[in-house]
């Protein structure tokens, strides 16, 4: 195999595996937390993700693994975002620490 066999291998590799990993977090999304976000219905995600898999693994063109490329990181910068935020799930913000009571933080009665 030469250099750029394998490198070409480990790109379609990649590309499978995020494919993959889009798959399996649009399928534990809720179906209404993709109405919320004002995006496609999380069958349409499901649909497109599945058929980037299938691509992925069955029919090594590269034409229609960089249009699922594409596909996959629209859902993981756009769609995936959105749903985490409106689901409660989004991440960055401030989780609070162990001395935060349910109004906000203790200050110790200062």
């Amino acid at each position: 195999m030469t250099a750029f066999g394998g490198f070409m291998s480990l790109l379609y590799l990649a590309m499978l595996l995020l494919a993959v990993a889009a798959l399996v977090l649009a399928a534990m999304a809720r179906e209404d937390a993709y109405r919320a976000a004002d995006k496609q219905n999380k069958m349409f995600w499901l649909i497109i993700l599945g058929v980037t898999v299938a691509v992925n693994l069955l029919v090594p063109m590269l034409f229609l693994q960089i249009a699922g490329l594409i596909a996959t990181i629209v859902f993981f910068v756009d769609v995936r975002p959105a749903i985490q935020q409106v689901s409660g799930g989004g991440g960055g913000g401030r989780r609070g620490s162990s001395s935060d009571g349910p109004y906000g933080p203790y200050n110790g009665g200062r």
